[in-house]
């Protein structure tokens, strides 16, 4: 038999090397950036337990705490060029708890398990929210202008709610048993922040302010003045910017509306059917 027509066998491969495919890199993780976003989820942990307990006003710290550290994390991984898919993932996931379901807990605790299985609606209606807005804001992230946030952030959802909470904690509303109009306030104000997340409204983002652009002195003389404010009452004052952000969105709408401009904030339009709902 000719021996260009051999089948190679294992002879063949007597006294050659066997060469392994390279294994993967292990990928490692960044500690500083998702260090924080773990605190920003310990935060909102911690709120869901002191609302368990009754203490109400540590609650809401505690989440108006997991929204400054989620503000920052974002910032830290692309000033250390740490940015990862693990961490958007994880940074998502920890929205949703701090600023999902966290608030969505401790209103029920604080002004909605009174009024029975009615008390499920808005509190269900945010957390509903709070998941179709984070789902949305991550399959849309390359087409919205970075100028607005299409529908109310959540940080600013939890605020709102949280906000009302604090405010009435600190005027010595401790319980809803006080009071006739609280849990109806707290509904509404609860299903306001849920709905306001899946809406279209374009609510501005600060993304494009250019923090390193040097400014007026007199910028610097505002921003310490807004810092004193804040630290005059910091519940009322916290609270009422946070309702005046919450209304700005469908004010904007309503002003595009008027001027004949466009109302949607996606910049780029898909052919997908099942997006075609996200584009006007």
């Amino acid at each position: 038999m000719n021996d260009d027509l051999r089948v190679p066998g294992a002879g063949d491969l007597e006294g050659s090397e066997v060469v392994e495919a390279p294994r993967p890199r292990r990928k490692g993780i960044y500690i500083l950036p998702n260090a924080i976003t773990l605190a920003a989820l310990f935060s909102g942990f911690y709120g869901v337990v002191m609302a368990m307990n009754g203490r109400f006003e540590a609650a809401c710290v505690a989440i108006f705490c997991a929204a400054i550290l989620d503000s920052l994390d974002g910032r830290v991984a692309r000033m250390t060029n740490a940015q990862s898919a693990f961490g958007e993932q994880m940074d998502s996931l920890s929205d949703m708890v701090s600023f999902g379901a966290a608030p969505a807990l401790i209103m029920y605790i604080w002004g909605l398990k009174d009024m029975g299985k009615a008390g499920w609606i808005p509190a269900f209606v945010y957390i509903a929210g709070a998941a179709l807005r984070l789902a949305r804001f991550n399959v849309n992230i390359g087409v919205v202008d970075k100028r607005f946030f299409q529908g109310l952030p959540s940080p600013a959802a939890a605020a709102l709610v949280i906000g009302f909470i604090w405010v009435m904690d600190d005027h010595g509303f401790k319980g809803v048993t006080r009071s006739d109009w609280i849990p109806s306030v707290a509904f509404a104000v609860t299903l306001y922040a849920g709905l306001s997340m899946v809406t279209n409204a374009p609510f501005y983002s600060f993304k494009v302010l250019g923090w390193r652009r040097t400014v007026p002195f007199i910028v610097l003389v505002v921003i310490a003045l807004g810092i004193a404010l804040i630290a005059l009452d910091p519940p009322t004052v916290l609270f009422a910017l946070f309702c005046i952000y919450g209304l700005s969105g469908y004010v904007v709408y309503a002003w595009r509306r008027m001027k004949g401009k466009p109302t949607s904030v996606i910049a780029v339009s898909t052919d997908e059917p099942d997006e075609k709902g996200l584009h006007h």
